[in-house]
């Protein structure tokens, strides 16, 4: 496999003549939140609607026990 001399992360392969720029960026706009799942957590939670009932579920406990406001280490890799 033969990588782009300007982009070692590209591989010639790669075809984007039929892409379209901008089609997601009204919708990225508006706010998304991307979270990487862990494999060993995928098959309890295989897709967001998993993922939402239980974080659902996991804010109403909270909520419950009177813990409004619920800290969080956010790590975010670049």
């Amino acid at each position: 496999m033969k990588k782009m001399h300007n982009d070692p992360d590209m591989l010639e392969e790669y075809d984007f003549s039929k892409g379209v720029k901008g089609k997601y960026s009204r919708r990225y706009a508006k706010g998304t939140n991307v979270v990487v799942i862990e494999p060993d957590v995928v098959k309890y939670f295989p897709d967001h609607d998993a993922v939402n009932e239980a974080l659902r579920s996991l804010a109403a406990i909270i909520e419950k026990q009177g813990k409004k406001s619920y800290k969080t280490n956010i790590q975010v890799n670049s």
